[in-house]
């Protein structure tokens, strides 16, 4: 039995691409791994607060140091961080803004790359100073852009620094196995769109299943 952690990072609501997408992909997994069981997360909807001072000196002092205001201002880091860790897939709908990710989106990965907790700093190891904790996890990622042309050797391959990102930072906590399904031409609408959602749809049926 596995245990899914469901993220929506879009703050639009029927109109948003990535959020039915990553609802889609849920309820067929559902229905394929009934005993699986799945956390949701809208992050879109309930926006997670940015990394600020007090923040940073709880992240980064003993527990044992920890005042009670210092205790507060970690204290929902520690639940995100403990319910990520809890999960054994994810399925995240993230969608394009400006190149990149959604400003909710990196606060919420901001509070959840952790030393001691995601990713371990070792100081004196000279080869590998930081190493990742977050092993043996599998990540789907919806993202759903404007345009097309994204892709390696796409027209506007340079402007993507959404999927390189999301790569990066979940390989320094130790996810390497993302596998990324694009919703495009939003801005276009039309048949561009609708084929672009039904190549989505079958790719969604074709990794549950597999």
């Amino acid at each position: 039995m596995a245990h899914l952690l469901h993220i929506d990072a879009s703050p639009r609501g029927e109109r948003s691409h990535s959020r039915r997408m990553t609802r889609e992909f849920v309820e067929q997994w559902k229905q394929t791994y009934a005993n699986d069981t799945v956390t949701y997360r809208d992050i879109g909807r309930n926006s997670i607060p940015h990394v600020d001072e007090p923040w940073i000196a709880a992240a980064f002092s003993p527990p044992e140091q920890l005042t009670p205001q210092l205790q507060e201002a970690i204290h929902l880091s520690n639940q995100l961080v403990d319910e990520f860790l809890a999960a054994d897939i994810y399925v995240i709908g993230v969608p394009m803004y400006n190149f990149s990710v959604p400003s909710g989106f990196k606060a919420y990965i901001d509070q959840i790359v952790r030393v001691g907790r995601t990713v371990a700093f070792e100081p004196n190891d000279s080869a590998n100073v930081f190493k990742p904790l977050v092993l043996g996890k599998k990540m789907f990622i919806v993202e759903s852009r404007g345009d097309s042309g994204f892709h390696p050797g796409g027209r506007y391959e340079t402007m993507n620094h959404h999927d390189p990102y999301l790569v990066t930072v979940f390989g320094f906590m130790g996810i390497t196995d993302i596998t990324f399904i694009h919703v495009e031409n939003d801005e276009y609408g039309g048949q561009k769109l609708a084929e672009s959602i039904a190549a989505a749809r079958a790719k969604i049926t074709e990794l549950v299943a597999a």
